[in-house]
């Protein structure tokens, strides 16, 4: 068996619970019997499904694996059993199950990866909300958070994925009749997650996730068959940006052709040269419109190639666009001339792909070119000039007396022609050539003394001597230039990666960005400036370091970032080089500036939202919690005044009792709300003085009133007291214990221990309940929730929030804690009275 291949995967993804994964299942499974397959049931679920059920006839279903958990028993799936049975096929329902513990593996799919792993083909369902990367998404969706959730690399390794789809409106027709839940639970669940705006979300989630596994599919079936011509499945929209100012106009141009077609995909793309050298992009201008870009819904990329219309569409070709988008040539009339240019070339080789030429406002207003510079220093090229001076009539009088060839004394001149380039640079070099020229013309070429070349190859060798001179100086002073503007990339790249790096570690904030800045180019200020909204007027933003500039203009530099935002610098002048560099730097200032107002703007409406929500579930207890003692205490009183009917001494004594039993609930209610209102306006009165449990916890006990042996205590002898208010102790451990007891199995107790942990005191609750997942520990603290249930409709779940806030306010601590063995433990710590 070890031998065997790999069995194949096949998922029925389904929106929601319903849609009839299944059944879809089931029915492929008999279709590949009926041709002759092996096929078994490993595990499949039906949930009291009668069509389900019948679609299990007839098909051979494996035993399942009993398991026991804290007294219950549970059956799962034996996947020993599969391998042992070794069939062609292997159905298994819900794979993203959660295996009791005890069992070999915590999830299903790591079962189903063993059977796969034994040869044997599984087909198997899904829900789209158990995948990993959407949990959250369908949290904020529908309000249920998903526990049970599928790493999404298991699922994009099945072999076939099918999507069983369904219409909202069919579906909650389907639940309506009773096909997918019992007639108890129906009403509720229409009103709650089957909504018909959470069936429609979660349906285009499945969808579009399919969509995605479809496209990878695709791309990889190209590429196995070296297929280079676009396949038009989908639009994608290409747009190629230099770094110029029409990039934005492009951007724009581009959005809007994709936003024609419904889930089109816009890409922007920049060609940087191999060598990093000639780069013509502003990268102020490349920052701010890949932030563009991706405000608009689009991806940015950047890809290197030396010939720029071939590296488009290699790109392009590479993700599969439809169509590329271009911006009207910049160069002039007699430029193009000599070259067609990126746009001519790129369309003439463009193929099947669509190519816009968009005309935009810098079109044929020529290329702004940064001077060249000088490639050597100064220094060097005042040598250069000296040796010229002086080295040329020296060679001279060396060479005079010697006698030589006129091809001696011409390698010679050139020789030192060479030395000038090294030296001084292509100018020096130039001059010494002519210079040399005329020397050897004049002192070494018959007739001497004169300016006239008598033979034919003399001519022909001077010639040479000055045509190769220059080329000599041409060259070095081009590699001496290419050096010096390796070594200012190098420069700019450290900078660069200094930058990237003030990010990735988080020091986004915008005085640290603009304190780094005056660090990295020697400045004594830095400034940010905003223009205020219709005026001429300049507010600052951000400063460091000297007096800050205060407008445009004030400063030794300004960087203009948009319309609003100028970036002004103080201290000294930048070279060109340098301020492209600084530009970049400005663009992330702005993106700073803008992530710390979006915070501001977060940390203003938290509190607003934190209210509404608190107005929400305040709503949802009155009509469950308030409701239901006020209904229970109405109908006793209503019940004893009505003068028809002749009640009994006893009738009576039970009505006024559970009148009286709903209006102490209703009581301690209210209490809850007025002290939880109190506890977060901080006008909650606290009296700390010292306090024995021995005497506080008699009293939270009977005011619980639990069943006869639910709360045991341990209380050891001499525990000394503690600081705290002997009422709000009362009113915390009586809700610790109610939740315990809530929660606590039948046949099992809660336990209140107490002990001293050096000048602390600590009162544990402990349970042996459910339990409640670690990531869930501080969720349950937030009012109005219970397990981090949303719906409030077991209860207003004031009690925890209420017990921490209580517990805090007297200078204390409540935190959680797995029981051993399974359970719940709720730790109050509280200072031992002096």
């Amino acid at each position: 068996m070890g031998d065997r291949a790999r069995g194949r995967l096949r998922v029925y993804l389904g929106a929601a619970p319903g849609v009839g994964k299944t059944f879809a299942m089931l029915s492929a499974a008999r279709r590949a019997r009926e041709r002759g397959r092996d096929v078994v049931v490993g595990f499949v679920e039906t949930h009291g499904r009668t069509p389900v059920a019948n679609m299990l006839e007839g098909l051979e279903v494996l035993p399942r694996k009993t398991l026991t958990h804290r007294g219950a028993t549970f059956t799962e799936l034996d996947p020993d059993a599969v391998i042992a049975r070794a069939p062609a096929i292997a159905l298994i329902d819900e794979l993203a199950h959660t295996n009791v513990p005890g069992s070999r593996n915590a999830k299903r799919w790591q079962d189903v990866d063993e059977i796969l792993e034994a040869g044997i083909d599984v087909v198997t369902t899904l829900n789209v909300q158990h995948l990993a990367s959407l949990h959250d998404v369908v949290e904020q969706i529908t309000g249920v958070p998903q526990r049970e959730t599928v790493p999404d690399e298991v699922v994009r390794r099945a072999d076939q994925i099918e999507l069983i789809d369904m219409s909202p409106e069919a579906l909650r027709r389907r639940l309506a009749h009773g096909n997918v839940y019992p007639p108890e639970r129906v009403d509720a669940a229409l009103a709650d997650y089957f909504r018909v705006g959470n069936l429609t979300a979660l349906r285009e989630l499945a969808l579009l996730w399919v969509a995605g596994k479809v496209d990878e599919q695709l791309d990889r079936y190209r590429a196995e068959h070296s297929i280079e011509d676009t396949w038009e499945t989908r639009e994608r929209v290409v747009v190629a940006l230099t770094g110029g100012p029409e990039g934005d106009t492009l951007v724009r141009r581009a959005a809007r052709i994709a936003a024609r077609t419904k889930g089109a995909d816009l890409l922007a793309v920049h060609v940087t040269r191999a060598d990093g050298l000639s780069a013509e992009g502003d990268p102020a201008n490349l920052a701010r419109q890949r932030t563009l870009v991706e405000d608009l819904g689009g991806t940015y990329h950047q890809v290197i190639g030396d010939d720029v219309p071939r590296a488009l569409l290699e790109f392009a070709r590479g993700v599969n666009a439809t169509q590329l988008v271009l911006g009207a040539s910049r160069r002039g009339r007699i430029s193009q001339v000599f070259s067609r240019g990126v746009g001519v070339t790129t369309t003439a080789l463009s193929g099947s792909i669509d190519v816009h030429m968009v005309p935009h406002e810098a079109a044929r207003t020529g290329r702004a070119r940064r001077g060249p510079g000088a490639a050597l220093t100064r220094t060097r090229r005042a040598c250069g000039w000296g040796v010229v001076l002086l080295g040329m009539p020296l060679l001279t009088a060396v060479l005079l007396p010697l006698g030589l060839t006129l091809t001696s004394e011409i390698l010679l001149f050139l020789l030192l022609v060479v030395g000038v380039a090294l030296v001084g640079g292509m100018w020096p070099a130039l001059a010494a050539a002519l210079f040399g020229f005329a020397l050897l013309n004049w002192f070494f070429t018959p007739p001497l003394h004169t300016w006239t070349i008598a033979r034919p190859e003399n001519v022909l060798a001077l010639t040479i001597f000055v045509l190769v001179a220059v080329m000599v100086s041409t060259v070095v002073d081009l590699a001496a230039r290419r050096s010096r503007e390796a070594a200012r990339s190098r420069a700019d790249a450290e900078v660069l990666a200094t930058l990237a790096g003030h990010v990735l570690r988080g020091e986004a904030a915008l005085s640290s960005l603009l304190a780094r800045m005056r660090e990295t180019f020697g400045l004594t200020s830095v400034t940010l400036l905003e223009r205020a909204d219709g005026t001429d007027d300049w507010r600052i933003v951000s400063t460091s370091g000297g007096p800050p500039a205060t407008g445009p203009g004030t400063a030794d530099i300004d960087v203009a970032i948009d319309g609003r935002l100028v970036l002004a610098a103080g201290g000294r002048l930048l070279h060109a080089s340098d301020r492209r560099v600084l530009e970049a730097f400005a663009a992330e200032a702005a993106v700073a500036l803008r992530q710390q107002r979006l915070r501001e703007a977060a940390e203003k409406a938290r509190p607003l939202a934190e209210a509404d929500r608190m107005r929400t579930a305040l709503l949802a207890a009155v009509g469950h919690d308030l409701r239901t003692p006020l209904a229970s205490a109405l109908a006793a009183v209503e019940s004893l005044s009505d003068t028809e009917i002749a009640w009994s001494e006893e009738d009576r004594t039970e009505l006024l009792a559970t009148a009286g039993e709903s209006l102490i609930k209703l009581n301690r209610l209210v209490s809850n709300l007025l002290d939880m209102s109190r506890l977060q306006a901080g006008a909650l009165g606290v009296t700390l003085e010292p306090v024995a449990i021995e005497d506080v916890l008699p009293r939270a006990v009977d005011d619980l009133d639990p069943a006869p042996g639910l709360i045991k205590t341990d209380v050891p002898a001499g525990l000394p007291d503690i600081l705290a208010d002997p009422a709000l102790l009362e009113r915390v451990l009586a809700n610790l214990m109610a939740n315990a007891a809530r929660y606590t199995p039948e046949g099992e107790h809660v336990l209140v221990a107490a002990s001293r942990h050096g000048d602390n005191v600590e009162i544990r609750v402990v349970d042996r309940g459910p339990g409640i997942p670690p990531e869930e520990h501080e969720r349950v603290f937030l009012p109005f929730q219970r397990l981090g249930d949303r719906d409030n409709h077991t209860g207003v779940g004031l009690g925890l929030a209420l017990s921490r806030g209580l517990t805090e306010a007297m200078g204390g601590k409540l935190v959680l804690e797995d029981t051993p063995g399974g359970g719940l433990t709720m730790a109050v710590s509280l200072r031992r009275a002096a």
